[in-house]
């Protein structure tokens, strides 16, 4: 299994099949949902497709996004793409950082500087990490996914095979949001024997359920976390439906509709984040995140994932005792993340060595908060060099 080179390059007649799309978007009408009761009012979204149709430059993000090094490889006929940003330091850790929905791998970009050059970022050289950063089989260009059953632990075992069958490294740091914070965990509870340590901003582990944790677990400086996860149910409840159980028939329109495709994704990075987060709504920002899915032709296998994990409920390997995850692990807790769990189930379900709240973010960290999580990964993985 040996990685070749990969750059994107979009097919001219992809941006132009685009852009006459963008040029006959037919909207529906919209009346008294300035404050989102029905979903994403035409007032926000009209003006970000029109930046999307007159003024994003796709050719720009293309360029920016290839000086970047990446490769594919395929394992176990699974096509997968991953971005390679080598260490600068005597001794780099291998570091995998896993992305979620809906993300890319370059919502990691703000930190892969800092990691891997420590010292061009007024860091310390011996602290530099050797940062791999896959796409999830059949997102943006790990694709044409061919495959079912790709589910958190059939995936945390590609990562494995990527890390320590295709690029060599015995042992290997991970982390995560999203789905990337449960393959994460996934690699710290199935994989132990090569994984160093876990971080991870999702606090998702295998077999817990965030629903039946008992309010009288939260201590009491955590109660503002119970209010908050009734809060994001309300956000973030009705795409795990859709996408766990019509992922293929809600797919035909995203797939023919850019501004359906926009107006799905849109919502979900603005309503999940940190309100005070201009960057989750930067126009040119949204539109390369909507033109990745677009090109790629992979929001149908992304959602897909949803059914994957769901109808296959993500339990404890059998036979295992003691702590879910036996390696080192650390939580960044954001104010406005999508579930929390209270410390002390942290720490009796993993070997909690690190617990960070942080006054700032919400489910999109690297984009909303990239220095903070530089520090917490610093901090944490050079504890355990």
């Amino acid at each position: 299994m040996t990685p070749t080179p990969f750059r994107i390059d979009v097919p001219q007649r992809s941006l132009d099949d685009l852009a006459r799309r963008l040029d006959h978007t037919r909207l529906p009408d919209d009346h008294d949902n300035a404050d989102w009761r029905y979903g994403v009012p035409r007032a926000w979204l009209e003006p970000l497709l029109e930046h999307w149709r007159t003024r994003f430059d796709w050719r720009a993000e293309e360029a920016r996004m290839n000086a970047v090094a990446q490769y594919r490889v395929a394992i176990d006929g699974v096509p997968i793409h991953f971005l390679h940003v080598p260490g600068k330091g005597p001794d780099p850790t291998p570091l995998v950082l896993t992305h979620g929905w809906p993300w890319t791998v370059w919502d990691w970009e703000a930190v892969f500087g800092p990691l891997a050059d420590p010292a061009a970022h007024g860091g310390d050289p011996a602290n530099s990490f050797d940062v791999i950063v896959p796409a999830l089989p059949g997102f943006g260009f790990s694709a044409p996914l061919r495959r079912a059953g790709l589910n958190v632990r059939a995936i945390g075992g590609l990562w494995r095979r990527l890390m320590c069958d295709v690029l060599g490294h015995s042992r290997f740091a991970a982390a995560g949001g999203d789905w990337g914070s449960m393959i994460t965990a996934e690699l710290g509870h199935a994989h132990a024997d090569v994984v160093t340590g876990c971080h991870l901003t999702l606090p998702l582990l295998p077999g817990l359920d965030p629903r039946r944790i008992p309010a009288d677990l939260y201590a009491a400086d955590e109660q503002w976390m119970i209010a908050r996860n009734r809060a994001a149910r309300a956000v973030s409840e009705v795409h795990v439906t859709a996408q766990r159980r019509d992922p293929q028939t809600l797919g035909y329109g995203l797939e023919d509709s850019p501004a359906g495709l926009a107006a799905w994704l849109w919502e979900r990075r603005r309503n999940w984040g940190d309100p005070g987060s201009d960057a989750l709504v930067d126009p040119d920002r949204l539109c390369a995140l909507a033109s990745y899915y677009w090109h790629s032709r992979s929001i149908v296998p992304s959602m897909r994932l949803y059914a994957e994990h769901y109808d296959a409920p993500w339990h404890p390997l059998p036979g295992r005792a003691g702590k879910l995850l036996s390696v080192p692990t650390a939580f960044a807790v954001a104010p406005f993340e999508l579930m929390l769990i209270p410390r002390a189930l942290a720490a009796r379900e993993t070997d909690l060595r690190r617990w960070t709240v942080l006054p700032a973010g919400g489910h999109f960290l690297p984009v909303e908060q990239p220095g903070a999580l530089v520090a917490e990964y610093r901090a944490f993985f050079g504890g355990l060099r």
